[in-house]
């Protein structure tokens, strides 16, 4: 609490910011370096009204926009509550996982599960465009993010770019940086899918979720420059650690004209 107090003494403004801003700051920037854990329970409004000497009006609108950022959730006579924050990829711009993250101020890393050599399936041979059963590299990794297991990535390359990647480290460098950094491949769009599936035993296992918990799957065929894909892969996403943000705009479409004969043209 008196950390709490002293983050809201400290906090420089040229402008002077309205007093529930800075009581929201504050919490805000408690909850996002960890002082206030996922499901912890915030002090009452009656305590962050005698610290802070405000109104408890003052108090329920910094509390109100936190819970409008998502940050907090309250429970009927039970009080305010930490929300377990969801990591957010802009889906509209090709970054890799790690590099996204790290942007945002979280830590993450990888395990590295399996590296071999397989047969293209009908679905790997079709996006990475190579004659069915041909040679593929599959890399399997599973990803943290805050120490904690939110994805399984599982990656098939051209037998070429396989080769190079796998010799990299794979644990802590994200694909994209090796791909353009060690093999000089630019890195141009994507093709992607994104739907809904059920975790399996053993991806439950491994993402540390119960079986049949939804999981957000991104199927994703990455291509060069020169539009020749480079990789394909299927990321499983724990659903309650993760969201998929895209910006979308509508195509301008002529307008309609009414004739003077009242006909649509």
């Amino acid at each position: 609490m008196k950390k709490l107090k002293a983050k809201i003494e400290q906090t420089p403004s040229i402008i002077p910011m309205p007093l529930f801003m800075k009581i929201k700051e504050a919490i805000r920037e408690k909850i996002l370096d960890g002082t206030y854990s996922a499901h912890d329970k915030l002090p009452s409004e009656r305590e962050l009204t005698e610290l802070f000497k405000v109104s408890r009006i003052t108090v329920r609108q910094a509390l109100a926009d936190l819970q409008r950022e998502g940050l907090i959730f309250k429970i009927n006579g039970k009080g305010t509550f930490v929300t377990k924050p969801k990591a957010s990829l802009d889906g509209s711009k090709l970054r890799g996982f790690g590099e996204a993250m790290s942007a945002l101020g979280y830590e993450s890393f990888s395990k590295l599960l399996s590296v071999r050599d397989i047969q293209a399936t009908q679905q790997v041979a079709k996006n990475l465009s190579i004659p069915r059963e041909s040679l593929v590299k599959k890399i399997q990794r599973l990803r943290y993010l805050n120490r904690s297991p939110i994805s399984l990535d599982i990656t098939y390359f051209q037998p070429h770019i396989g080769q190079l990647v796998a010799t990299a480290d794979l644990e802590r460098c994200d694909i994209f940086s090796i791909l353009e950094n060690e093999c000089g491949i630019t890195l141009g769009d994507a093709r992607v899918n994104i739907e809904a599936v059920l975790s399996d035993e053993k991806m439950s296992g491994l993402l540390n979720v119960e079986e049949g918990t939804p999981i957000l799957h991104i199927e994703r065929t990455i291509l060069d420059n020169g539009k020749k894909p480079v990789l394909y892969e299927n990321l499983f996403y724990r659903g309650d650690a993760f969201k998929y943000s895209i910006a979308i705009e509508r195509e301008n479409q002529p307008l309609s004209k009414i004739d003077s004969s009242g006909e649509i043209t």
